[in-house]
């Protein structure tokens, strides 16, 4: 298993896959341990995420540098990445008690019943290489805290940032066999999920991928969450702050070089104010620095792989040839490595790539509406509803419309992010199940009733 850098093309390291005596050997050590580490005090548990956060800050920078590296991330973003997930650990160590705590229930007189959240046991995470640290921090925070054991198989192309996670949880003091990386292809996945030692799963990915995991859980009865693509609106009304709605609106559509599932995709603005938002955030996308991730002054690095970004560019091809308009951008950029400009695209068809389909980079498609009936009803013209962001300077108003957004999380008057004290998740085809704040800790436990006479 290689790790390329996608800026230039370097082969960075390399790694030996998991043979079948490697994984039998983990997923023994995963049963094994999680007999002691469901039995162990909360405030133990607690104590060690907050030691997970003091390991993330210490080697910050080694794991910002190992995440560019290998995925082409803008060093400051890497930074941010680590801080993020940091926060996400101080998090669960402060709240995970209140949380699971047993919750009472009205019972007869003498009588005593509550739900108490007991652990299921070793969960399998399917990650992605977008935020290599961020989604799985997001997955074991909750998860290892709640007496569950972690078994990770990330994205092939960041096997450094597996390792690299591996021995954050060693190095906090968590005892052997809790939190596991498993070197392995995607086509092993579905074996080890249907093994019957692996409890439940938990992917963030593509549409395929996510299908392939649930029907799998699903004829083996294991508890899944799914996170999948997004197209998410972007909708600017009449009375919008138009410095603030530009300023979010290209850091929601580029940052991580636009590859985000909760990017913002689809922008939808009203009418009297299209064409001056639209001067503006050209504008603000032609300013941007492409170029070394490695540089602290660089807004978009390479896009993570070189496929994946011809990918893209077939998106854009397709949609400009089905009569879309290019502002800015369009074309890779003629260099080494994988470098893809920021692009605008107005006069989108509708059923092209670019209003259909997820485009994970840096490409934005700009849209005109005349009211905001108009508006909600082209935001939620997609098949999938992850996220929303609906910009007024009327709150009430902003409220009003989010109630009528089809989407897992909508936002007013900012982007749409993922937060350890919110729930996040998505519907239709951005998945089901919630991460994150006390909805995300409780997926993956037996919420038991005990009932005392």
């Amino acid at each position: 298993m290689e790790a390329v850098n996608p800026a230039t093309g370097e082969r960075i390291a390399e790694y030996t896959e998991d043979d079948n005596a490697d994984l039998e050997a983990k997923l023994a050590t995963a049963t094994d341990r999680f007999e002691d580490w469901r039995n162990r005090p909360m405030r133990e548990r607690e104590e060690l995420i907050a030691s997970a956060a003091d390991v993330l800050r210490e080697n910050k920078r080694e794991y910002a540098e190992l995440m560019t590296n290998e995925m082409g991330k803008p060093i400051s973003q890497a930074l941010g990445e680590v801080e993020k997930c940091a926060w996400a650990c101080d998090h669960y160590a402060e709240h995970a008690s209140a949380y699971l705590e047993a919750d009472a229930h009205p019972s007869p007189p003498g009588t005593a019943v509550k739900t108490v959240h007991d652990p299921l046991g070793p969960v399998l995470a399917v990650m992605p290489w977008n935020f290599p640290f961020w989604q799985v921090i997001r997955f074991a925070a909750p998860y290892l805290t709640a007496g569950n054991v972690g078994l990770l198989k990330h994205a092939s192309n960041v096997p450094g940032c597996a390792k690299a996670l591996e021995d954050v949880f060693r190095e906090a003091g968590y005892p052997e066999g809790v939190f596991q990386t498993l070197l392995i292809g995607s086509g092993e996945v579905d074996d080890v999920l249907a093994d019957d030692r692996v409890r439940a799963a938990t992917l963030t990915g593509s549409g395929p991928a996510g299908r392939a995991v649930a029907e799998t859980a699903g004829k083996h009865l294991k508890k899944t969450v799914l996170e999948l693509g997004g197209s998410d609106p972007f909708v600017v009304l009449a009375d919008a702050d138009l410095d603030a709605a530009v300023e979010k609106g290209v850091q929601a559509r580029t940052q991580n070089g636009g590859q985000s599932c909760i990017a913002a995709k689809r922008f939808i603005v009203h009418e009297d104010v299209y064409d001056e938002f639209l001067d503006r955030f050209v504008d603000a996308f032609e300013s941007l620095t492409v170029g070394d991730p490695m540089d602290e002054a660089t807004d978009i690095g390479s896009q993570a792989d070189p496929k994946l970004m011809a990918e893209l560019h077939e998106q854009v091809q397709a949609s400009v040839e089905a009569g879309a308009t290019v502002q800015t951008g369009g074309e890779p950029l003629d260099r080494e490595g994988a470098f893809y400009p920021p692009t605008v695209l107005t006069d989108v068809p509708e059923g092209c790539p670019a209003d259909a389909e997820e485009t994970f980079g840096p490409v934005a498609a700009v849209y005109e509406v005349g009211n905001e009936d108009e508006a909600i009803a082209l935001a939620n013209d997609t098949r999938f509803g992850l996220g929303a962001s609906l910009w007024t300077e009327d709150r009430d108003r902003g409220e009003r419309l989010a109630r009528d957004v089809d989407a897992g999380c909508v936002y007013i008057n900012e982007m749409t992010k993922s937060d350890p004290r919110v729930p996040f998740g998505g519907v239709g085809d951005a998945g089901y199940g919630r991460e994150l704040s006390e909805a995300g800790i409780k997926e993956f436990v037996n919420r038991k009733t005990v009932w005392v006479q």
